[in-house]
């Protein structure tokens, strides 16, 4: 059967179409591509135990990994499916985590976009979570992708289940009342203490409400990275703008965790835990002008020692107390020769 000549320029069109889909196939996936990215390994299917009886937090302040921390998150969590959290990086936390045993799976979800915090199936995911870990990254993203979206309502939804919740670094960060955004950058020490006020200074609060981390502000690598400096300017603008009247603050050394179980926080691995808490105003406190704020209380936890958050105090001389003051910009303590940390 021979073509109507009338149809020839159309099979013609037809066929250059289809050739066009078939070399350039490969581009397909691109464009249809999700906007999140997902790895699991062991059994995900969801597992469904019963919420534990109390609250529990993972605290740690970046840098290497503590083993004994993620130990203890999958003890508290019973199994299940432990889920990692992060706006960029890979699935690294997968296999590290799953050699540990005592969890059916672990989960990795990368989620980059506000698209991708809209996806139905990562909600689903962080939903059916066990045990739930921030990881470490750029908090802006956290902040720019996350926020008032539903991956922020799940994890908040977790917190009222008590579900174990962890993070580092810039997953820690997130976990305060207040939030050191970093939506300009980032800061020094020394910067924020000459001027309080610098347009890389941004703050926020209630990105989520988490148990013991209310009038709260948290930093991670606070000495490798000689950070209590910045850590008292956060401190400083927080009670001068009038967001509350007394701020209490967590600081992490790399490679140590708090494991807070029912408001007892346990200090494990290598470095310090600090505990600051604001003593009224500063005494000045203005753009462009270095800061003076006298006489905040330090209490550093280390060794395998205990503090408890609900009144704000370590157990049994576990802490070594001090107190930090700022004078026009320069930081000094009351332990001997003045050291900070």
């Amino acid at each position: 059967m021979r073509t109507p000549i009338g149809f020839r320029p159309v099979l013609s069109r037809f066929s250059a179409i289809l050739v066009f889909v078939i070399a350039f196939g490969g581009a397909q996936p691109a464009i249809a591509a999700k906007a999140y990215q997902y790895y699991a390994v062991g059994n995900a299917t969801d597992v469904v135990l019963p919420h534990p009886a109390k609250p529990s937090l993972m605290l740690m302040g970046g840098g290497p990994d503590v083993d004994e921390a993620f130990q203890w998150m999958i003890k508290k969590s019973g199994g299940g499916n432990f889920v990692v959290l992060r706006a960029s990086g890979t699935d690294v936390y997968n296999s590290y985590i799953h050699a540990m045993g005592g969890v059916a799976s672990v989960e990795t979800i990368i989620i980059p976009s506000r698209d991708a915090a809209n996806a139905p199936f990562v909600i689903a995911r962080i939903k059916g979570a066990e045990a739930l870990f921030i990881a470490s990254g750029d908090q802006r993203d956290y902040i720019n992708n996350w926020q008032n979206t539903p991956v922020q309502a799940a994890i908040q939804e977790l917190a009222s289940k008590n579900i174990p919740i962890g993070g580092t670094s810039a997953g820690l960060t997130i976990m305060g009342q207040y939030v050191f955004t970093a939506l300009n950058g980032t800061i020094s020490s020394p910067d924020a203490l000459s001027n309080p006020f610098d347009k890389t200074i941004t703050l926020g609060r209630n990105f989520l409400e988490l148990p013991y981390m209310n009038d709260l502000i948290s930093d991670a690598h606070l000495h490798t990275r000689d950070r209590m400096g910045r850590l008292l300017a956060f401190m400083a603008r927080i009670v001068n703008d009038g967001w509350t009247n007394m701020v209490r603050s967590i600081g992490l050394d790399a490679e140590t965790a708090l494991l807070v179980d029912d408001g007892m926080a346990l200090r494990v691995g290598v470095g310090s835990a600090y505990f600051l808490q604001t003593i009224g105003i500063p005494d000045v406190c203005k753009p462009k002008n270095p800061l003076t704020y006298r006489n905040i209380d330090v209490q550093r936890l280390s060794d395998n020692a205990t503090f408890n958050m609900r009144s704000w105090a370590g157990n049994d001389g576990g802490t070594a107390n001090y107190s930090i003051s700022v004078v026009n910009g320069v930081l000094s303590s009351t332990q001997a020769g003045g050291a900070i940390y």
